[in-house]
């Protein structure tokens, strides 16, 4: 705030439209625009309170189940001393007061680092790049949204003080009110008065009655709604005149034309058009249900230019990425002389590990609403990367970026899925079309087919022991650019062309979590990029979700071999990473580590990113016909100043869920240009029943707070790997998912 003067500070309107009081976090040309109704006052871009009391916070990530908006409105809460049961969320505007150069840099490891970080979260502000994922929203967001609050309540703090005749630092917010000595005002009362104060140098953080609510477990402002079916989701939206669209996809592959039978389809009662995409067709109807009629008596069947992706050939593409040169990611220390053939000591040991491409299964399948109005679109879109939705759907519609209004809907559970915007193109394409609101759903079928895959992958490991410890690593890992085709579907085109780093260096999305934390004096991780038939994207835990699997599952293999406990051996290697080290033996010891002893049924792994880390121990059994049980999972998680407890215990859970379906399932093969699984059932997703009892341990940190959301998925499926390795006649797991290598 230094340097700001009140000039600086009062931006436009008047009472009764809203006042904007700015606190000085972002530059004059990106100035607050929160909409405000009559008896609002916006502070900043980030709060408004009414004449009723509400407190309204303005929320730019998308609610996707992991309780942003309740996580986002504490921190305002807390810091304003507002009363709970007066606390609203509303999504805010687009807008560059809330890109989230954070969740970019998180995205895509750091890819971007070749241009300086001032110019870079500059291009992306002024891009007004909005992004929900990597787990970065509190990251991003909690400083921005508290310094508001704190300026809010300084300045009601001044009103109030100016009333009363007394010093406003005496002053105190409690439950709603501002009070001294037992005076006491309403928010409501002070909210218009206080935009004529001046705000404080510096601003009074954490004080004057904040810090009430932080840690503190608080009802989640979605749930009522989710309970009693009134949340309203993309699916649910009607307009007048609207139709409803059912689409098709042509398989993966060189599809030259779809040829398909408009007459059929036009036949079925209630049909009101074909339309033909590049790749896909679709039929509008009165309803989804008759629009599906339509598709099955339209008979497409695509043409194709060559042969259509399968399995065995993704496996040989990926075999033959291995065996070529690869880009060196990282190397230390002579990793050719320790790992070569003749090397004294022995111990070389050497596993090839097999992931195969994983499938988003997202509750809500992806749907877009598009309304014509006037030459401009209206879109209701579940979308984690608005502002980019938007620019895609004014391309798809051919008209300005200006002339499109996005509404950021709720997202069913995507994790990852809504990064994606081809449903809002076809929409906003078949809008501009027929001229009238549309309503378009992807079936389960071609969400699972068209899915932007987890990218497979294939790592061929050598190690080589020595001296209590490991002399050296190599890793080979064959995995398609992901981060690179990400880029080109989500961010501005100067910035990945300028800013992203070169390929020499390997893609850093695909290579996430790909270097072990472990102390290791010769290592080498090389990148081998494969080009596959098949489109790639960002899911929950990114690349470290496979690379977290090869490292610890090798890092086992190689205690094994040592005939050493893999507790002791992990933290004989972890003395430059503390944090990971706390975690990995606070899970032992709360999981009654005895995985040094022969048949224990107990595996442990490790994780850290997104500033945050967490440690599982895996507990499993074989039952009465030979198949693999997990009965328990223990997490030791150290994420640093806790907000919500409760939010983060359930994002644990879900993330140690998550991980446990990557280990049975949640995958695909691929034939005839399709992906195999196309529906739920075909994925193998835990059950109620497959649920092993969980127990999590919050460690206490002071550091900042880190991402939450992905955090105890990666260490899952290793740590189950690992205590199946321990069981008599258990072969040891080297694919994920456990019977899927394809």
């Amino acid at each position: 705030m230094t340097g700001v003067n009140r000039r600086d500070i009062l931006i436009g309107g008047g009472a009764g439209i809203g006042l904007l009081v700015a606190y000085g976090l972002w530059p004059r040309a990106y100035a607050p625009n929160l909409p405000t109704r009559d008896g609002e006052q916006a502070f900043g871009a980030w709060l408004k309170i009414g004449r009723d009391g509400i407190v309204t916070v303005a929320v730019p990530q998308a609610e996707q189940g992991q309780g942003i908006a309740t996580a986002l409105a504490q921190v305002v809460a807390d810091e304003l001393g507002a009363d709970w049961r007066s606390i609203g969320v509303e999504p805010a505007p687009l807008g560059p007061p809330y890109a989230n150069p954070i969740g970019i840099d998180s995205l895509f490891e750091g890819a971007f680092d070749a241009l300086p970080q001032a110019v870079r979260d500059e291009w992306l502000r002024r891009d007004g790049m909005m992004l929900t994922g990597a787990s970065s929203s509190i990251r991003m967001f909690e400083g921005p949204a508290r310094a508001a609050a704190a300026t809010a309540r300084a300045l009601m703090a001044q009103a109030a003080a100016r009333r009363w005749g007394v010093d406003w630092t005496r002053c105190e917010a409690a439950d709603g009110f501002i009070t001294h000595q037992g005076q006491r005002l309403r928010f409501a009362e002070l909210a218009e008065a206080a935009a004529g104060e001046t705000v404080p140098q510096p601003l009074p953080l954490g004080t004057g009655g904040a810090g009430k609510l932080a840690g503190r477990d608080l009802p989640r402002l979605d749930s009522p709604a989710k309970i009693d079916g009134s949340a309203n989701f993309t699916a649910d939206i009607r307009l007048p005149d609207m139709v409803h669209v059912a689409l098709r996809h042509a398989p993966l592959g060189d599809t030259r034309a779809i040829r398909i039978d408009r007459d059929a389809a036009m036949r079925v009662r209630g049909g009101i058009d074909v339309i033909e995409g590049p790749d896909w067709v679709a039929v509008a109807a009165a309803s989804w249900w008759i629009a599906q009629k339509g598709l099955d008596a339209l008979a497409p069947s695509a043409v194709s230019g060559g042969p259509l992706p399968d399995s065995a050939t993704i496996g040989r593409m990926l075999e033959q990425a291995l065996a070529g040169d690869g880009q060196q990611v990282v190397s230390r220390g002579d990793v050719a002389g320790v790992l070569a053939e003749e090397g004294a000591g022995g111990g070389l040991v050497r596993a090839d590990y097999r992931i195969a491409a994983g499938v988003h299964a997202a509750i809500e399948p992806r749907a877009a609403v598009a309304a014509w109005r006037e030459g401009g679109l209206e879109l209701w879109v579940p979308t984690q990367a608005p502002t980019r939705a938007r620019a895609i759907a004014a391309r798809a519609a051919g008209i300005a970026e200006h002339r499109v209004v996005v509404h950021a809907m709720p997202v069913g559970g995507s994790t990852g899925a809504a990064l994606e915007s081809e449903a809002v193109a076809q929409a906003a394409m078949i809008a501009a079309r027929l001229k009238r609101p549309v309503n378009l759903q992807w079936s389960r079928a071609d969400d699972l087919r068209r899915d932007a895959f987890r990218a497979p992958v294939r790592a061929r490991m050598t190690a080589r022991l020595g001296q209590g410890g490991i002399a050296g690593w190599r890793s080979r890992i064959a995995t398609p650019a992901t981060g690179e085709a990400l880029a080109e579907r989500l961010l501005p085109d100067g910035l990945r062309r300028w800013g992203m780093r070169g390929a020499r260096h390997g893609d850093a999305y695909a290579m996430g979590g790909a270097v072990p934390a472990y102390a290791i004096p010769a290592l080498a991780v090389h990148h081998h990029r494969a080009d596959l038939p098949i489109p790639t994207g960002h899911g929950r835990g990114g690349a470290h979700v496979a690379h977290c699997f090869v490292i610890e599952s090798f890092l086992d293999e190689l205690a094994q071999r040592a005939r050493a406990d893999p507790l002791a051996w992990r933290l004989r290697l972890l003395g430059d990473a503390p944090r990971l080290a706390r975690c990995l033996s606070t899970a032992a010891s709360l999981g009654g580590w005895d995985g040094e002893r022969a048949a224990s049924g107990q595996g442990l792994a490790a994780h850290g990113f997104r500033g945050s880390f967490a440690a599982v121990l895996a507990e499993a059994h074989r039952d009465d016909r030979g198949h693999p049980v997990v009965d328990r999972l223990v997490a030791a998680v150290d994420c640093g100043r806790v907000i919500a407890p409760d939010l983060l215990r359930q994002q644990i859970e879900g993330g140690l869920l998550f991980g446990l379906a990557a280990w049975r399932g949640a995958a695909t093969g691929f034939a005839h240009g399709l992906a195999t699984a196309d529906r739920l059932d075909a994925l193998r997703l835990p059950r109620l029943a497959d649920t092993p009892d969980i127990t999590i341990e919050l460690i206490d940190s002071d550091e900042a707070p880190g991402g939450v959301s992905e955090l105890a998925v990666p260490p899952v499926a290793p740590a189950i790997a690992n205590a199946l390795a321990t069981l008599p006649g258990f072969p040891r797991i080297r694919s994920l998912p456990m019977e899927l290598s394809a």
